[in-house]
């Protein structure tokens, strides 16, 4: 399987020398082995900074998202590309929760992500615009006390601007994760409630980080509830 997914790692090419090949794989496997631990080393030590950093503001932020969830409301989630399918991770794991621990059910609570419905998406792109995607759908749904969360690797989506503008003139709670230096998201008028920033200039790290940051996020708030 190895060799179907990767044939430069083969080692008998016909009319090459083996010892080579051997050699050369050797080094490239290392060097991938040298890589992945490179990697596993930075998310490591992101989510660590992020947690020294943000630990408290986490656990205000669930708290503030329990009272929303008892009080009735609901969470909104959006974002683009990788990001869309965060937002329907993070809209599952509120709605379809499994367990905190085993034996210990968590509650379900109502999520929707923004992204799934393509009728609704590409009707408002093709017919206003591209940016107005999740406002009209927060300016639909969203009310006083529900919740809205966006993410962003970037923070600079001008969709998800356009969003917690419009959440923040409806009362919603608002809830962005973004990267690097928090782009836009940072510097948005009248601020969003709880801003959670991944101090990275790597997409995927951010990524991570954000998954587990929603994580801690759903996790506390059970907890609070």
């Amino acid at each position: 399987m190895t060799e179907q997914l990767y044939p430069f790692l083969r080692q008998d090419g016909a009319g090459t020398d083996t010892g080579t090949d051997e050699a050369d794989a050797g080094a490239l496997l290392e060097e991938v082995r040298r890589s992945t631990r490179e990697k596993a080393h930075e998310i490591v030590a992101l989510r660590r900074a992020v947690l020294d950093r943000d630990g408290d503001r986490l656990t205000g932020c669930a708290a503030r998202l329990a009272r929303a969830f008892a009080s009735g409301g609901r969470l909104f989630v959006f974002g683009n590309g990788g990001s869309s399918t965060d937002a329907q991770d993070v809209a599952a794991l509120f709605l379809n929760p499994g367990e905190l621990e085993p034996g210990e059910p968590a509650q379900p609570l109502p999520a929707l992500a923004l992204t799934t419905d393509a009728a609704v998406v590409t009707a408002l792109s093709n017919d206003v615009g591209f940016e107005v995607v999740f406002a009209r759908q927060l300016a639909a749904f969203g009310r006083p006390g529900d919740i809205a969360l966006g993410l962003s690797t970037s923070g600079d989506s001008p969709n998800l601007i356009r969003a917690f503008e419009e959440a923040a003139r409806r009362g919603m709670v608002t809830v962005g994760l973004a990267g690097s230096t928090g782009g836009a998201m940072a510097e948005l008028g009248g601020g969003i409630d709880h801003l959670f920033v991944m101090p990275s200039a790597s997409v995927h790290r951010v990524q991570e980080a954000q998954t587990t940051v929603y994580h801690a996020l759903w996790e506390l708030t059970q907890r609070a509830l």
